[in-house]
């Protein structure tokens, strides 16, 4: 009988996960992971995590589980919390979820479930595993989950082969009101649960709270960029190699010498992400202010009228060979070969047409229509059809 370590965070979808595997005849234990305990940090009164351990024991017992909790503070600590102040600090936007899943529910997780014995570790993600043979060795497929509306695997766009070997996905072949319908049967208190939002450790905290914690706040200007403005309009240079054009479609514009108005104050560049709106306090344009490009260096932030600013716009990415990630091994890119795509930049954003150029120190993802908001530091994981064969950091 083979044995299965759930991660029940204490929502619906672990839990009903845990229960679909308890019926396919697995050996099935619950565990806990506690990711933060600061409390320093937190904002709010409220306590998730100790809600969530406690609505995680009562599934446990009522699906007749052992379970335990494992605090994994430190580690998260070190893996997720530092690795994100580090990345505000250069002026990125990181995404927490997306290594949550490959440096702790996979890793350091998976590994203690491994101690206790554990042939598999499942989670209550939304996506699917598949499996084939290729050359006389089986090669796992990470796939979309069923439910267009909470395909979750964007979020696992960082796992490798070792990872999924030994992951499974009970839940992805099932939608949302499927999974609340049979929790609601068998009477789970995480029925009616609502999904928890915001960060995958820091529960009910909102980010430039938890940010202020570490980084000094530092007054700067708010600069706002005219649509007209000649530097959207010049023509493009002659380029020797499409390596040099995706060069300059992807690069960042140095807004320094570009005229434009001071609108306002803020904080610190390093609070402030491409393509946000909230927060900026400036009143009176025509139409809402986006951020099109922050300067952590000279703390200046700059923004552009209307989501269709063409500031916010760009049609190439570059991912430097380190921060390459493919899931599907077999199926890397060699130096000057290219492959036809889906792809997206963020979690929930409709798939868009691209193709993927390897050259020699990393590789360009260009898409067919211009992306807004194109952030460095986040994720851009590529498709073929349901699957998802690979993803990288935005450079």
């Amino acid at each position: 009988m083979k044995r299965v370590v759930v991660g029940l965070s204490g929502g619906v979808d672990s839990s009903v996960a845990a229960y679909l595997l308890k019926e396919q005849g697995y050996e099935v234990i619950g565990l806990f992971m506690k990711n933060w305990h600061d409390d320093s940090v937190t904002i709010s009164n409220e306590c998730p995590w100790l809600e969530d351990s406690n609505d995680a024991l009562l599934v446990a017992e009522k699906l007749g589980i052992p379970f335990q909790t494992v605090d994994l503070s430190e580690q998260y600590k070190e893996k997720i919390v530092d690795y994100m102040f580090n990345e505000y600090e250069k002026g990125r936007t990181p995404n927490p979820d997306v290594l949550c899943n490959r440096e702790i529910k996979f890793d350091v997780f998976m590994k203690i479930a491994m101690s206790l014995g554990a042939d598999y570790v499942a989670t209550g993600h939304y996506c699917r595993k598949g499996t084939l043979e290729k050359d006389g060795k089986e090669i796992f497929q990470l796939l979309a989950g069923k439910d267009d509306n909470k395909d979750q695997s964007y979020f696992l766009c960082q796992l490798s082969q070792e990872q999924l070997a030994k992951a499974l996905f009970p839940i992805g072949e099932l939608t949302k009101p499927e999974v609340r319908e049979i929790a609601t049967k068998l009477d789970l208190i995480t029925a009616e649960k609502k999904d928890s939002q915001g960060l995958c450790f820091i529960g009910k905290v909102r980010l430039p709270e938890f940010l202020q914690q570490k980084l000094q706040p530092k007054d700067g200007i708010i600069v706002e960029i005219p649509a007209d403005a000649t530097i959207y309009s010049e023509e493009k240079p002659s380029f020797n190699s499409e390596e040099e054009s995706f060069a300059f479609e992807s690069q960042r514009i140095n807004y320094l010498k570009v005229p434009g108005k001071v609108v306002g104050k803020h904080q610190g560049a390093h609070y402030f992400t491409k393509g946000q709106r909230k927060g900026l306090n400036v009143g009176g344009t025509k139409e809402p202010l986006f951020i099109i490009e922050t300067d952590v260096e000279k703390n200046i932030i700059y923004t552009g009228q209307g989501n269709n600013h063409p500031g916010l716009f760009k049609k190439a990415l570059f991912i430097a060979n380190e921060e390459i990630h493919w899931i599907r091994e077999d199926l890397a890119l060699k130096d000057g070969e290219k492959l036809a795509v889906l792809a997206r930049i963020r979690y929930r954003q409709p798939l868009q047409k691209a193709t993927l150029h390897q050259y020699k120190n990393g590789m360009y993802v260009v898409f067919e229509k211009p992306q807004s908001a194109i952030t460095e530091g986040q994720f851009v994981a590529w498709h073929h059809n349901d699957e998802v064969l690979g993803s990288g950091v935005i450079a």
